[in-house]
């Protein structure tokens, strides 16, 4: 993945920000305008990208496919949906008999999101806005749970996971793909914005 530039993104150290606040701030600025350091090379099978328009390709910010872990049938939920793309994925997974969630915390990707629903022409999915820390899901209604390269970006892991097992139905599952440290971050880069929002700073 490429460094994010801080002049870029607009967002620089040291700034009235926290981390979560310089989250917000730039995936609603993608969610006008693609940005192509959010963008990680990932393969999808072919047969899922068949009806999904170029402009929701390219806001496609995971660094992963969690297609082979959803069954027909499934009520799935999307930590940190965005776009919408991998719940568009999830739809044609589950079919007819499945539905799927996705939850964002920023009001601009939901709309983009119900956007993109109307033009990918799916109507088992739906989009709510909220934190993944604290989710508009009841309890016990999921069978899987997806998040694609999202949770490095909430600054309180720990609730993410107690909320991924409050909404899980008893053997539900849980399909994590994420960027993790595979040694201690400098703070110069656990500190910076633009490197915590672009998913390197928050990762563990």
């Amino acid at each position: 993945m490429a460094m994010a530039d801080p002049v870029e993104t607009g967002l620089q150290k040291n700034t009235s920000l926290d981390g979560e606040q310089a989250v917000r701030q730039r995936y609603s600025a993608a969610a006008r305008k693609t940005e192509s350091q959010l963008c990680c090379a990932v393969s999808y099978h072919p047969r899922f990208l068949k009806a999904i328009p170029d402009e929701v390709l390219e806001r496609d910010y995971g660094c992963g496919d969690p297609s082979p872990y959803i069954q027909a049938g499934d009520v799935v939920l999307d930590l940190g949906s965005g776009g919408g793309f991998d719940c568009f994925l999830a739809a044609r997974s589950v079919g007819e008999s499945g539905r799927v969630i996705g939850v964002d915390m920023t009001a601009d990707m939901v709309s983009k999101a119900r956007q993109n629903a109307q033009k990918v022409g799916v109507n088992n999915v739906e989009f709510r806005l909220g934190e993944i820390e604290h989710l508009p899901v009841a309890d016990a209604s999921v069978d899987v749970i997806i998040s694609n390269c999202v949770i490095n970006l909430s600054p309180e892991k720990i609730n993410v996971f107690r909320e991924a097992a409050r909404v899980l139905k008893p053997g539900g599952r849980l399909a994590i793909l994420d960027i993790v440290a595979l040694q201690a971050l400098p703070d110069e880069i656990k500190n910076d914005l633009a490197l915590i929002s672009g998913c390197v700073g928050g990762t563990e």
